[in-house]
């Protein structure tokens, strides 16, 4: 394996001192030991050995040439119902984490009450009256009360901005957990697009086979009528040309299920009425500078998963600090009178201030096991993103590995398609020549289509793999929206 360049090994470096400090500033409730004996190191260069170890950033969606397709990625990021539900989970933990920031600061709440009591001045009279109104005299009191509570929670040990911060931090994976679906969004539209491009070639393909088939069944019966081919050779191209036709149902039904598909990730009804595109896209070589490192700091799914070990670590400590003594503030300040201007009359107000310290006791063990269940889904939340990392790199790997092999595979496949097309174009004039027997044609044919499929489906295997390695790095692109923006 030839020597990295300068470039990537500092860049790897960087990576890598980076990832130690996130970590360590992120699970600092965790145990070193148990940090050190999970996380993944991380190498400094790919291991695959090609050009493609230099792995691309930036637009990655400008490197296939298709406005097309940019304008698809646009429509499904405003439409597609998974990435509206993933911008509704963000807007719910924002909102979440500024509930839990309110319970820093003191709270605030009033009471008002208004009553009308009626008083009887004469009760002899009322009661010679048989309880009814005459004779009586009443006399009306209105009485008003105003309140006031407030209360605060001092955070002397630093439990609620625990809580607080872990609120935020799961702010930040739902806004992190956005930008991974739009990312993934983008992959699945670019790949649909380029299937049902797929799908369209090997339908066209599929049409030319039937109509080689029918010129091949024309000339069997010609020469048939002339008693110089057999009724085998008859039934043989009646036969070819059946399978042919069974061939192109598949492929029409196949493009039909690959419309509907890219329609409904773009929002669309799946009326199969979108059309593909005449040809897959050249590939441009790879360009830029990456590694290993760089994924952390990059791929959205591991920046959610990096915060989320965050918040588990917050909400770890801040389940040990329940166990602590809690210091609260509490005030109040009342007034009442029969008039409303008394409720500001300040020979009417009564205030306190009450100070108070709480601390448990004895709950069941309730605190002391909540305490034990935070810290293991910390460690739980540990785990998992160094998993997300593993299987982070395991992709971008299998994506760079894939990107020259692929590329020798199509090689190879289009030198097979190109010989065995001159293969058939040769049987065909020793058949009508005869020359050869309708053995021969049929295999040339189907030999020919046969190579012909597998050169199409081999293209398509490349773009997709290319749109995998984007995404398997994190790459950014650019949507119409943003382009505008940017104007």
């Amino acid at each position: 394996m030839r020597s990295p360049n300068i470039s990537v090994k500092k860049s790897a470096r960087l990576g890598s001192v980076a990832f130690v400090a996130l970590v360590a500033a992120s699970c600092a409730t965790v145990d070193k030991e148990l940090l050190e004996a999970q996380l993944p190191d991380i190498p400094e260069q790919w291991t695959t050995d090609s050009e493609a170890a230099t792995a691309p950033t930036g637009d990655w969606v400008a490197a296939f040439d298709d406005a097309n397709l940019r304008g698809l990625i646009s429509e499904a990021i405003g439409n597609n119902n998974d990435l509206l539900a993933a911008a509704a989970n963000l807007d719910q933990a924002r909102n979440g984490a500024r509930i839990s920031r309110a319970d820093l600061l003191p709270s605030l709440n009033a009471n008002f009450s208004a009553s009308r009591n009626a008083i009887v001045t004469n009760p002899t009279t009322a009661a010679a009256a048989g309880g009814g109104g005459g004779g009586s005299s009443r006399l009306y009191i209105n009485n008003y009360s105003l309140g006031g509570q407030i209360r605060w929670e001092i955070d002397l040990w630093g439990r609620l901005t625990d809580e607080t911060r872990a609120s935020y931090k799961d702010a930040s994976a739902a806004y992190a957990d956005l930008a991974a679906a739009q990312l993934s969004i983008a992959a699945r539209v670019a790949q649909a697009w380029f299937a049902l491009i797929e799908a369209r070639q090997q339908r066209e393909l599929a049409e030319r086979d039937v109509v080689a088939r029918e010129s091949n069944l024309r000339v069997t019966d010609r020469r048939y009528d002339r008693g110089v081919a057999s009724s085998l050779d008859v039934r043989l191209s009646r036969s070819a040309l059946g399978s042919s036709q069974a061939s192109l149902a598949l492929r029409q039904r196949l493009e039909l299920e690959a419309s509907r598909a890219l329609e409904v990730l773009l929002g669309r009804y799946p009326a199969a009425e979108l059309q593909a595109a005449e040809a897959l896209p050249n590939l441009p070589a790879l360009a830029g500078a990456g590694a290993p490192g760089d994924l952390l700091a990059r791929r959205p799914d591991l920046i959610a998963a990096e915060a989320r070990m965050t918040a588990s670590g917050l909400r770890a400590r801040a389940a040990r600090k329940q166990m602590l003594p809690q210091f609260t503030l509490t005030s109040s300040l009342n007034s009442s009178g029969p008039t409303i201007s008394d409720l500001i009359d300040p020979k009417r107000l009564a205030g306190n201030l009450i100070g108070g310290i709480a601390q448990p006791l004895f709950q069941g063990g309730r605190l002391l096991y909540n305490s034990k269940r935070a810290r293991a889904a910390a460690e739980a939340s540990l785990f998992g993103y160094a998993q997300t990392v593993l299987t982070a790199f395991e992709e971008a790997e299998n994506a760079l590995a894939a990107e020259t092999l692929l590329a020798s595979r199509e090689a190879a496949l289009r030198l097979a398609y190109e010989e065995a097309a001159a293969a058939e174009e040769l049987t065909e004039r020793r058949y009508a020549s005869g020359a050869s027997t309708i053995f021969n044609l049929l295999d040339a044919q189907t030999r020919r289509i046969s190579s012909e499929s597998q050169y199409i489906q081999s293209q398509q295997q490349r773009v997709s793999n290319r749109v995998q390695l984007y995404l398997a790095i994190g790459g950014d692109f650019l949507t119409e929206a943003k382009l505008a923006a940017l104007e």
